[in-house]
């Protein structure tokens, strides 16, 4: 059965906001430029959306739902099926990303906004972030804090920071390794997802600081669309 015609609608719109917002930016696409792409007039985009700034909330929306449902349902298997193992965990937190990535006709352009989000200063939408998918990162945060009990709290977010940032590298596959002539795309992204979560695991089972080493205080876990 065909979709209601509203569906359709706004999922143009979506998805032509999110190609501009990937090419110019948030603050340098207008709605009349998402109109004209998306073959829509404005009163479509005020009826589904109310304002631009709903429309770039929305934009991560559609991506960051499906993203977080993965992890969340592959963090619950991993702390049921492998308790105190820290493998799991990490791989919960970096396979869906990858996958969403990888899968160029959905996740290629959403690649490109997030770059842009982390380049450009936009209060609401890090409240909008922050609000809604704030809590995969403390839900994560604890998980991890269960496999590698003897790091305080700070150096806990700090290295939680750090793989959220290697893994944005890693999806806009930015790197220095290039997939190989004759190996599929598939393969080098689980190959990526491999290495990346190697690299984390012995970056989150590292000695914690020394004692004589400075230790501010603990700041608020960083929010990162990752």
């Amino acid at each position: 059965m065909a979709k209601p015609a509203h569906f359709s609608t706004k999922d143009r719109i979506l998805g032509a906001a999110e190609e501009l917002f990937a090419l110019h930016g948030f603050a340098g696409t207008s709605l009349r430029q998402v109109t004209t792409q998306a073959d829509v007039n404005i009163a479509a985009v005020n009826y589904h959306f109310g304002s631009k700034e709903n429309l770039v909330n929305e934009v991560f929306r559609r991506r960051m739902d499906e993203m977080t449902a993965a992890r969340m349902g592959q963090l619950e298997k991993a702390l049921g099926n492998h308790p105190g193992e820290l493998r799991p965990v990490l791989a919960a937190f970096v396979e869906p990303a990858l996958a969403m990535a990888q899968d160029r006709q959905s996740g290629g352009a959403f690649v490109r906004v997030i770059a842009r989000a982390y380049a450009e200063k936009n209060d609401n939408l890090r409240r909008f972030l922050s609000d809604h998918y704030g809590h995969v990162l403390r839900d994560f945060g604890r998980a991890i804090a269960g496999c590698v009990p003897g790091l305080s709290k700070e150096e806990l977010y700090w290295r939680l920071d750090f793989l959220a940032g290697s893994l944005t590298y890693a999806m806009a596959d930015f790197g220095l390794i290039k997939r190989p002539a004759g190996v599929t795309e598939e393969a080098h992204r689980a190959q990526a997802a491999q290495e990346l979560i190697h690299f984390a695991e012995a970056g989150f089972r590292a000695a914690a600081r020394s004692e004589g080493s400075p230790t501010p205080s603990t700041p608020a876990p960083s929010l990162s669309t990752q």
